[in-house]
């Protein structure tokens, strides 16, 4: 869990970390002793025994945070050692308290503390039991001895509990991006399917009565009708189709304009809803489909999602009788009641296979339904075939006259 060690903003690896630190310490041990062999001679074998323990001390801290407490423990037997038998007294101490500190910061808190202790009880024991006056550690030292290694300790929990804290802090912020990124995918995803549904909605119905309307009078021509007549004809189509195609830009502008760049200016024309109900009818009725609208209840207001939630069921629900029932009649009936309304559009047409999956349009129907905690069933009856829709009264924004709805 140790932090990673940077130079100049780059990260180096745990173990050049670890190499760096022994080799540090090597030196300063090797020099400090060099300078204090000059002012102390030994036999040679004594010698050799200081510097092959300066050497397994030292080069012990390499392994020092993949194996702390056997570090510590090779550290200080090398201590014990080396100060009774070498006569130069170097600073060897230094690699058994950074052993010390990195068993502590290491999480091996009961070690370190075993550790401390069974140092100063063998320090004071040794002393305690030489003769008087060839002490080479009195009462004040071994004080300072002991509040040193409580420091090491204290530090290396501290230290243990700073990265601790630092490293839960780096995986709450990793949860907290992750999660971003995941409500961003999604939200992207809801964003791509809420813009499918609509040019669904919007290109099936328009392009649905376009085809419709040419049809028919394509069909009338074909008759060879007076030039007068055919003229009328071939007029009013046109200007059904004209109507139609208009109504279907400007749905698609604003269904588009959340992909608009941020220096384009968003469509202002108003989106759809039950308001525009009564031009709905119309272009189904321009068909020759005969389309009659009934309304109980008093009207209410709709928020926005729910008031184009019912636009878009009414208008699909057209769209399907004119391209698959081969219905005569139909009919859209609202019931506005105290906290719903209640959707039913219904047709003499043939109906639908019971054995055919239903299409993309009944199911996106159902899920504008669902989105806002309603439920919607489509199914063939023995006149032709019906759709049962129920949408919740939402937060209210402006009024809705049954004139409108007409």
């Amino acid at each position: 869990m140790a932090l990673p060690f940077r130079v100049r903003g780059r990260r180096v690896s745990p173990r050049a970390a670890d190499a760096t630190v022994a080799l540090v310490v090597t030196l300063v041990v090797v020099v400090w002793t060099l300078v204090s062999a000059r002012y102390a001679s030994e036999p040679v074998a004594r010698t050799v025994v200081g510097w092959a323990l300066i050497a397994i001390g030292c080069g012990a801290l390499y392994f020092r945070r993949r194996v702390p407490v056997t570090v510590a423990v090779v550290t200080l037997l090398a201590c014990a050692v080396y100060y009774p038998v070498s006569m130069q007294d170097g600073p060897l101490m230094i690699a058994f308290a950074l052993a010390l500190y990195t068993t502590a910061a290491e999480g091996r808190f009961a070690a370190a503390v075993a550790l401390a202790a069974i140092t100063l009880l063998a320090v004071g024991l040794g002393e305690i039991r030489q003769e008087p006056g060839r002490r080479q550690i009195d009462d004040t030292s071994l004080a300072m001895l002991s509040g040193w290694l409580i420091s090491l300790v204290a530090v290396g929990r501290a230290q243990r509990t700073r990265l601790a804290y630092l490293h839960e802090v780096e995986q709450r912020a990793l949860a907290a991006e992750r999660e971003q990124e995941a409500r961003a995918r999604q939200s992207a995803t809801e964003e791509r399917l809420r813009i499918a549904r609509e040019l669904h909605d919007v290109l099936g119905h328009s392009i649905s009565l376009i085809n419709v309307q040419s049809g028919a009078v394509l069909h009338r021509l074909g008759k060879k009708p007076e030039p007068g007549v055919a003229l009328a004809a071939a007029e009013e189509a046109l200007e059904a189709v004209k109507a139609t195609s208009k109504d279907a830009l400007r749905e698609l502008r604003a269904t588009l304009g959340v992909l608009r760049q941020a220096d384009e200016s968003a469509p202002t024309s108003p989106t759809s809803g039950l308001a525009l109900l009564g031009e709905l009818v119309e272009r189904a009725r321009s068909t020759g489909l005969d389309v009659r609208t009934e309304l109980s209840g008093t009207p209410v207001p709709l928020a926005p999602p729910v008031d184009l939630a019912a636009y878009r069921i009414v208008q699909e629900s057209l769209t399907n009788v004119t391209r698959h029932s081969g219905a005569r009649t139909a009919t859209v009936a609202l019931d506005w009641r105290t906290d719903e309304l209640r959707l039913r559009i219904e047709d003499d047409g043939e109906g639908a296979p019971e054995e055919r999956p239903q299409g993309s349009g009944i199911r996106g129907m159902a899920e504008r339904a669902r989105a806002f905690g309603g439920e919607l069933t489509a199914r063939s009856t023995a006149e032709g075939f019906r759709v049962d829709a129920r949408l919740p009264l939402g937060t209210p924004p402006s009024a809705i006259s049954k004139g409108d709805l007409r």
